[in-house]
């Protein structure tokens, strides 16, 4: 076998790998995204109503095709490569940061997406509020002071002080005038 075969093996070998890597990169990405979806309609079923289900639907149907044009960029520039080019790696990284900030942004913007949020938002609160009481509850029983307790006792210590300065003002006063006299 020569040189130049055993190159042109060696360069064989490496192209098949690099596409099987990227199959399987973009296999990956497409169950990531298929499971993204499935998750996400299953989060909104029933709670969101028709209009924004739609907007949210087409939203996802645009990052979807985000992901199938990066899909497409990432398959022309390993053809680029394949035919000779020098393509930097850091291009085939940029593809997809790109894409994941384009699709993100699709969804992100929809009016579902703000509903859920929200929900989920209110809903942590909610269940925080709850956890704070029952904590405070807890410390009372036990003879802890409370955060609560503790701010009752700020503001009457605050109260004392105005009132005090308050007297001291107008004992300043009397003395004050008790010199005059």
């Amino acid at each position: 076998m020569t040189d130049s075969d055993t190159d042109t093996n060696q360069w064989n070998a490496f192209v098949e790998q690099w596409n099987e890597q990227f199959m399987d990169a973009l296999e990956t990405n497409m169950e990531a995204q298929a499971q993204f979806v499935e998750s996400w309609s299953e989060a909104v079923e029933g709670t969101i109503e028709e209009d924004d289900l739609s907007e949210g639907v087409q939203g996802y149907s645009r990052a979807y095709e985000a992901w199938m044009d990066a899909s497409d960029q990432m398959v022309e520039r390993m053809n680029d490569v394949v035919e000779g080019e020098d393509v930097d790696l850091e291009e085939f990284r940029d593809i997809w940061l790109n894409t994941s900030n384009e699709a993100f942004k699709e969804v992100m913007t929809t009016t579902a997406f703000a509903r859920l949020t929200g929900e989920t938002v209110g809903d942590v609160l909610e269940a925080q509020q709850q956890a704070d009481e029952a904590a405070e509850t807890t410390l009372r029983t036990l003879g802890f002071a409370t955060e609560s307790d503790v701010v009752e006792v700020g503001d009457r210590l605050v109260e004392l002080e105005r009132r005090q300065h308050a007297v001291e003002q107008k004992l300043d006063r009397v003395l004050e005038h008790l010199e005059e006299q």
